[in-house]
């Protein structure tokens, strides 16, 4: 089913810019919106603006947000203002023109905290947050909260408990509530929460803390610099190439049945931050600096989240594409984009 008439929202933005380029590829008729647009910024918190944005819309593809981890807790006013009351004056826009199509909301794996672990004794395991202490000693790893053993990490699926660890998670969280709870209120909606693991590729914003740890990477090596790994490297993540992630939305957008509820749209493959240290700076060729790992830490920080793709496979036919050296190769000279 090709949708008539879609929103998409931080089309402007890494991800959005590639699912526009997604759908005019598929000859729909899409209408943007964007704080960043360079013709026509535009707030989404502003009430005005949002029910302009979904005037005669059918289907909504709810990209924009504020990411990453960001600098310290004063951005938290930031990340609740773009994230949390943009995403409801959106919904009270759909809901005055009583919307009842679909909603493809941009989530993210930090929704879940730490991924999911076993412990040799007690069997799976939710650990909670690290303490300063431990991560200054050295101890990255998350111990067993019943015995202190260490963990063997594993993949998290959708049914997973949520367990933000930061405000950035916190406001992803509140956004799939929202949108769940619109849904749940307006009979015939649909709402699919993609819950997208580290994304990387063409557009990146380049020197930011709000940008991926793959464009913190490839922005460093670009000035010079050496990559900086933070603890000892051994950080496990799914990293997963842009192009999937904006095919992911087209299938939510498009299949005939729509999937409710939230699905992780991950590669299924996991990797270590030095591994993509070590992968983007053998892709840069010879002359490259190779990564340094630091021991440095942050708080807000998880250790290992990987992501079963089962879920996604059969709601959507979804099964990422592109691997990780061919896409690190890709990456490693694509074009960024200024942050």
């Amino acid at each position: 089913m090709i949708p008539r008439h879609v929103l998409v929202t931080g089309a402007c933005g890494f991800v959005g810019s590639h699912i526009v380029d997604a759908l005019d590829a598929i000859d729909c008729s899409v209408r943007t919106v964007d704080l960043n647009a360079s013709d026509e910024p535009a707030d989404l918190a502003d009430l005005d603006i949002a029910r302009k944005s979904v005037r005669g819309i059918d289907t909504v593809c709810h990209q924009a947000a504020k990411v990453g981890l960001g600098v310290d807790f004063g951005d938290a006013p930031a990340y609740v203002q773009h994230n949390v009351a943009a995403t409801a004056a959106l919904l009270a826009a759909l809901h005055e023109q009583q919307f009842a199509g679909r909603i493809v909301l941009a989530s993210s794996m930090v929704v879940y905290g730490e991924g999911a672990y076993r412990c040799r004794v007690h069997g799976p395991v939710r650990p909670g947050p690290r303490e300063a202490g431990a991560l200054a000693a050295g101890r990255f790893e998350p111990p067993c909260p019943a015995c202190g053993e260490p963990l063997e990490p594993a993949t998290v699926d959708e049914d997973a408990p949520t367990d933000p660890r930061n405000v950035y998670a916190l406001t992803k969280l509140a956004q799939e509530h929202l949108c769940f709870t619109y849904g749940r209120e307006h009979p015939g909606t649909t709402v699919t929460a993609l819950r997208y693991h580290n994304v990387y590729g063409p557009r990146m914003p380049r020197d930011t803390p709000y940008a991926g740890v793959a464009a913190l990477f490839r922005s460093a090596m670009e000035r010079g610099e050496t990559p900086r790994v933070f603890e000892d490297g051994g950080q496990r993540r799914d990293f997963v190439h842009v192009h999937d992630v904006a095919r992911a939305n087209v299938l939510a957008m498009t299949i005939d049945e729509p999937f409710h509820g939230p699905l992780n749209i991950a590669s299924g493959t996991p990797h270590t931050i030095l591994d993509l240290a070590t992968a983007l700076s053998d892709a840069s060729g010879p002359e490259a600096l190779r990564p340094v790992v630091t021991g440095e830490w942050r708080l807000g920080d998880v250790r290992h989240v990987v992501a079963s793709p089962d879920r996604a496979r059969k709601a959507l036919g979804f099964d990422a594409e592109v691997g990780f050296i061919e896409g690190m190769r890709q990456f490693a000279t694509a074009p960024l984009r200024p942050a």
